[in-house]
């Protein structure tokens, strides 16, 4: 598909449905899903669920799990596809990636296996949210050298761990809202800008994140098949 590679194939999906798991994958012709199995969720499954993670029952293969109600739009569509990437991201480069984070061992040390949910990130900071908010400003200009200077200016106020986490929730999340975009506008569907209200959490990064992706992209536009490499480039963009 013209919009990103990782389009060509879909996922297996997991419809949550009354404590349980209902599977479906596709068939051998790869173009038609199938029930395959039904399995009891191990925790409470909230409403309109949009979510995608590796399950156990299912070969900790990543799946989209969602409920009911996401099939009723091309509103829930459009969401399915952006759970779609995560499940691109955890089968090419995401639990490699996660290995090389600081942050990722120290939350996980301390047992907080929550961590990219719950990480205590100081978003009410007044020196975050004014350098994060110049960021977001200088990738308007598209001006490589203010970008590069903002960027700087945040791994400057942000310790390791922090900055590690950031940039994972841009990376992760981001990249999926980007995607999730152009199959909006391809779709006739208004565009999700979400996260830049106040009180800010890591919704944040969702926007802040498919900003600077885009960015990237238009300084060099082979990246888009990249996502390894776009991870890196974020982590490391400012640094010579």
């Amino acid at each position: 598909m013209d919009i990103h590679p990782l389009l060509e194939r879909v996922f297996p999906i997991a419809i949550a449905k009354d404590g349980e798991f209902l599977i479906f994958d596709v068939d051998s012709s790869g173009r038609r899903y199938t029930f395959i199995k039904r399995e009891p969720s191990p925790v409470p499954l909230p409403e309109k669920l949009r979510a995608a993670f590796p399950l156990e029952c299912y070969k900790n293969q990543a799946v989209c799990v969602v409920t009911e109600d996401a099939f009723e739009s091309l509103e829930g569509y459009a969401l399915i596809f952006h759970e779609f990437v995560h499940c691109y991201q955890w089968e090419t480069c995401e639990p490699k990636l996660r290995q090389k984070l600081e942050v990722a061992r120290s939350e996980t040390a301390k047992g907080n296996y929550m961590w990219e949910l719950n990480y205590p990130f100081p978003y009410d900071k007044t020196e975050f949210q004014e350098a994060y908010l110049r960021f977001l400003n200088s990738l308007k200009t598209k001006n490589p050298k203010e970008v590069f200077r903002h960027r700087d200016k945040l791994r400057e106020i942000l310790s390791r761990e922090e900055f590690e986490y950031m940039v994972w929730q841009e990376w992760k999340e981001g990249f999926a809202r980007f995607i999730e975009n152009k199959i909006r506008r391809r779709l006739g569907l208004e565009e999700n800008h979400s996260g830049l209200e106040r009180p800010w959490d890591r919704v944040l990064f969702y926007e802040g994140g498919a900003r600077f992706i885009e960015f990237l992209c238009r300084q060099d536009v082979k990246l888009l098949a990249d996502i390894k490499t776009i991870f890196y480039k974020m982590l490391a963009y400012g640094i010579i």
